[in-house]
């Protein structure tokens, strides 16, 4: 009678243990962030940067379509845990899509697709067109939808202003450095002529906001960087667009750089905060300016433009590395995928 006992308190322990494991990996898909598909961002860009300046040092071409691979697979990972919240926990899924903070990074998914497509334009152009597709579609929607909510709202406050509300912009400005192999010329040159105008006046808003009122909170610091992304990624497009350099499309290059010195000059706000998954906001923006430097070296030939490239490289590839190995450890100690 004592060893059934034993065997059934081991038994009990055992399946309450199963269940302590199963309801915690439910609890945190529940509350798996959006901020997530940040990171599919920042690792797609740094794909992008690969496969740029990976030839002009003599890369093997296999790194890149390998690292392909590996970011592709993180995207479904990433879209599976963001799927299983939707089905175990709508309200929150309705929640992020209602918030004044996380429903600017809704479309980041959208614009994770679109950087998908650039990256697998010259390997699987069939599968490039698909996502293009779907993350151009995905974007209008969600373009629209937040430009309703910004104009509808009933619950918005000048002090909930962030970069961040530029990431809806931004894809607008993506669309077309696949969209030209993909689109007719008018489909890129609405989407970028959305990115150019909404962007010009969303960035007067922000700054008056970032001027005189209360500073944005500590977590979201780290979206400073973003301000660097639309006219570094508007200079990628309008070369794509047009096929040549003008006096517009270098105002865009050279505002991305200066804007990467003003984020560089925020240094003492960036060493006192602790690792939030908005740190990677820092990365796509970079991989941004690596990838227009690229295209105007390749443009100019200045030797200049391909130092800075390459610098710009390590650099992007040094801050994914560390972003990695934080994520990776604010994931194992539990402080990822919480209630907020």
């Amino acid at each position: 009678m004592g060893v059934k006992v034993a065997y059934g308190r081991t038994g009990a322990v055992t399946v309450e243990e199963g269940r302590s494991v199963r309801q915690g990996l439910r609890m945190r898909i529940s509350n798996f962030p959006i901020a997530f598909f940040a990171v599919s961002m920042g690792l797609t860009g740094c794909l992008l940067a690969l496969q740029k300046v990976g030839p002009l040092l003599g890369f093997p071409l296999v790194w890149s379509h390998d690292f392909l691979i590996f970011t592709g697979a993180m995207f479904l990972v990433i879209l599976g845990a963001y799927g299983g919240k939707i089905v175990l926990n709508p309200s929150a899924f309705w929640e992020d899509c209602t918030h004044p903070v996380r429903m600017h990074f809704l479309p980041t998914f959208s614009v994770s697709l679109m950087l998908l497509s650039i990256a697998t334009l010259e390997v699987v152009p069939g599968l490039s067109f698909w996502l293009w597709i779907a993350g151009a579609l995905t974007h209008l929607f969600l373009t629209l939808y937040t430009l309703t909510v910004w104009v509808q709202h009933s619950h918005f406050e000048i002090h909930h202003a962030n970069p961040s509300w530029f990431i809806p912009i931004l894809g607008n400005l993506v669309v077309p450095v696949a969209g030209v192999a993909h689109a007719p010329a008018f489909v890129n040159w609405f989407f970028f002529s959305v990115g150019i105008f909404f962007w010009v006046i969303l960035f007067a808003v922000l700054l008056n906001r970032l001027i005189f009122h209360h500073p944005i909170p500590d977590k979201l610091i780290p979206t400073f960087s973003i301000l660097m992304a639309p006219p570094a990624v508007g200079f990628i497009s309008y070369v794509k667009l047009t096929g040549q350099l003008d006096v517009f499309s270098i105002e865009l290059y050279s505002l991305g750089l200066f804007f990467s010195l003003f984020v560089c000059a925020q240094w003492r706000l960036f060493r006192k905060i602790h690792f939030y998954l908005s740190w990677w906001a820092y990365s796509f923006p970079l991989a941004a300016l690596n990838l227009a430097t690229v295209l105007y070296f390749h443009e100019t030939g200045l030797v200049g433009l391909k130092v800075l490239s390459v610098v710009l490289f390590f650099g992007l590839v040094f801050l994914v590395g560390v972003l990695s190995v934080l994520t990776i450890r604010a994931m194992a100690r539990g402080t990822i995928c919480v209630e907020e």
